[in-house]
């Protein structure tokens, strides 16, 4: 199954038989005060050295969240996806709940996006699936629904399943459904990337769909995080992630090593390649 996005020039193709792409998940507000006060005052310029630096890092598509009290998204966020553009070339994963936001950063985009996200309950299939149609975008679905988040695998796939037919429905291409797991604190409930990996490897089974996550999201609370998450990617990855969202300087070696190992780069190419480049 290939997700296919596109920024001014180039084409990035998201394969889940091919080597897991990187979603670089650092333009986003959250417990970065500077990037709050910055985007506040219109400067762009330390969103702009982000993407760069997470470019640099090994990112192939950058996460774009503007969201923060107080902000009007659906004029920031565009203007940001504007300032990243006129920047750097790479396609945008467009990041917010607010569906009015989502429009206008589409209305400006160069290239072929992905939307950052629907889920299973009815106002947010209604609001997001049509905005991926008429704009031609590709969408992550969050497997939650209107009734919360469920800590069953199977219900979480039955989520996947439910946000996949309406979307066909509507005219979406399938390959054009990125499914989103939920990665949920280890340190809340000791089950919980068991039920994560559980559900990637339904959704890769049986829908055989592009599968993303929040990378670090397992390890809120704990001591040693990286190593956490690391040790979380390395089993996604073999359970079918195919596109994880997170800090690319983190992430980039194990993902290059894990796709190595798993005969998806070939004679070691993106593997030295990217430590030459370091």
């Amino acid at each position: 199954m290939k997700t296919i996005l596109k920024s001014k020039s180039q084409e990035v193709i998201i394969d889940t038989d091919g080597p897991v792409l990187i979603i670089g998940e650092s333009i986003n507000p959250t417990r970065r005060k500077k990037l709050v006060s910055t985007l506040s005052e219109g400067n762009f310029e330390l969103a702009i050295q982000l993407a760069k630096t997470q470019i640099e890092g090994g990112a192939d598509i950058l996460d774009v969240n503007v969201g923060f009290p107080g902000v009007d998204d659906e004029k920031l966020l565009p203007e940001t996806v504007k300032a990243i553009q006129e920047a750097v070339d790479v396609p945008l994963c467009i990041d917010s709940p607010n569906p009015k936001a989502i429009e206008s950063a589409l209305k400006v985009i160069d290239g072929r996006c992905l939307i950052n996200s629907v889920n299973g309950e009815e106002k947010s299939l209604e609001a997001i699936l049509p905005l991926a149609k008429e704009y031609d975008a590709a969408v992550i679905g969050l497997v939650m629904d209107d009734d919360g988040i469920t800590y069953d695998p199977e219900k979480r796939f039955k989520i996947a399943e439910k946000i996949l037919e309406k979307a066909v429905k509507l005219g979406i291409k399938e390959e054009d459904v990125v499914i989103d797991p939920l990665a949920m604190a280890v340190s809340a409930d000791p089950n919980a990337c068991l039920v994560t990996l559980e559900t990637i490897k339904l959704v890769h089974d049986r829908l055989g769909l592009n599968i993303t996550q929040g990378a670090s999201n397992i390890s809120f609370g704990l001591p040693n995080r990286e190593a956490l998450n690391m040790a979380h990617m390395v089993l996604s990855i073999w359970n079918g992630l195919t596109c994880p969202i997170a800090n690319p300087n983190k992430i980039t070696t194990i993902v290059r090593a894990a796709d190595l190992i798993r005969a998806r780069d070939d004679y070691a190419m993106r593997f030295t390649e990217f430590f030459q480049n370091q």
